[in-house]
């Protein structure tokens, strides 16, 4: 494996490279396990090296979706904003597991706390970097008690269809950044889920994967990627994600206002 120089880097950062991702083939089969750091380098990424990630979109009471800005101190899409909460299920038992994609659920919960300082009991149910994952989108609606760790999130918000709407404008207008999965799954099937928010069941499928390629050379943030997105048409774009709603959590709470909006959008 490419050696890199991180000595730059956040230190609590780099620690949590050290973690072991699942390795997966293109069916979302385990073949082994690597590290954090391997699996972004866009070195491996090329040699095909892809591994397991999830998304969660959390939205509250009033439908409204939380966004979060990526704290300056990560290396990976540092600044940028994205979905509520995005990770990767470790190669351990417990995440492992692989059953109604109860270790995913299990990443979620665990990440969901260490960002945003959300209880377990609460959570029930740039030219180095990059991604190449199948990932697991997770729908999740309830009220919880935050509290987000400033080096994982810098900012964060509810925002309404129509002001993420106004969000794309700036990002392609180079305002703002946006993760690059987050703007992919947004272009293409985020509106059509979050109309149907109250009947995502539709929309299950855990054996569907759909290949999901872009290739955008002039975009820094660009990600080389499968696509797994369970009954939904096959669609070109280079993240995935597997939409795994059933009975997975879902989130409102009061945030702190969101450097793009105005006070009302909090």
């Amino acid at each position: 494996m490419p050696e890199i120089n991180t000595g730059h880097l956040d230190e609590q950062q780099v620690q949590l490279l050290a973690e072991m991702c699942i390795l997966i083939d293109e069916n979302d089969n385990k073949i082994g396990a690597d590290t954090k750091k391997n699996c972004h380098l866009n070195e491996n990424i090329d040699k095909g090296l892809l591994h397991r990630a999830f998304s969660v979109f959390l939205f509250n009471t009033e439908n409204k979706l939380l966004i979060q800005q990526r704290s300056d101190a990560k290396i990976t899409f540092p600044g940028c904003f994205t979905n509520s909460c995005c990770s990767h299920p470790l190669s351990n038992p417990g995440e492992l597991e692989e059953n109604n994609a109860i270790g995913v659920k299990r990443a979620a919960q665990r990440r969901l706390k260490a960002e945003l300082g959300i209880p377990l009991e609460e959570a029930q149910s740039d030219g180095i970097w990059g991604e190449h994952e199948i990932d697991y989108i997770l729908f999740l609606r309830k009220n919880v008690t935050l509290n987000p760790d400033p080096n994982e999130i810098k900012s964060y918000c509810y925002v309404s269809k129509e002001e993420l709407k106004e969000m794309m404008k700036k990002a392609a207008s180079g305002e703002i950044k946006l993760t690059p999965w987050f703007k992919i799954i947004v272009d293409t099937f985020l509106f059509k889920w979050w109309d149907n928010i109250n009947h995502l069941s539709q929309f299950v499928d855990h054996e569907k994967i759909h290949r999901i390629i872009v290739a955008n050379d002039t975009d820094p943030h660009s990600i080389k990627a499968w696509g797994r997105i369970p009954g939904l048409t096959p669609s070109s774009f280079h993240k995935p994600g597997e939409l795994d709603r059933e009975e997975l959590l879902l989130f409102p709470s009061s945030f702190t206002s969101c450097p793009l909006l105005s006070s009302d959008a909090t």
